[in-house]
């Protein structure tokens, strides 16, 4: 497995509060973050979204099921199981997802791109939202 991305993976699997003083070791300064729900542009701006987002969760971890990388880009898909007060009950939630990345010339990452399901994830958590989304699928047959 290449370096970097060897490296990208042990900080992710340690990564909580405690630990946002290291993402300069793997993220470059201009890293553009992209999820479901946000466009992040700069570590600066990524650290900051890292702690408010640590900062309201009781936990989150991520456990890496297959990694593949060419080149300068690296594909990743992942199980993260989190807890928020207000989502689920505090209850652990489990969404599987992909990570798309690529690094710069110095091993760092300069975008960190993320897929996965914000709706089971996030709304059908929510106890009156929930219900209506998981009444929508069940009618769609998904």
């Amino acid at each position: 497995m290449n370096e970097p991305l060897a490296h990208f993976i042990v900080l992710y699997l340690q990564l909580d509060r405690q630990q946002l003083h290291r993402l300069p070791e793997i993220y470059a300064e201009q890293v553009i973050f992209i999820d479901p729900a946000h466009r992040i542009e700069g570590l600066a701006a990524l650290t900051r979204y890292f702690a408010s987002l640590y900062q309201r969760l009781d936990y989150c971890r991520f456990e890496i099921v297959s990694q593949q990388q060419h080149g300068n880009e690296a594909w990743l898909s992942w199980v993260m199981t989190f807890a928020h007060p207000r989502v689920a009950r505090g209850q652990p939630v489990r969404v599987e997802g992909a990570t798309r990345l690529q690094f710069d010339a110095w091993g760092k990452v300069c975008l960190h791109r993320d897929y996965f399901d914000l709706g089971a994830m996030l709304y059908e958590q929510l106890p009156l939202l929930g219900r209506l989304i998981r009444a929508i699928r069940a009618r769609l047959g998904a």
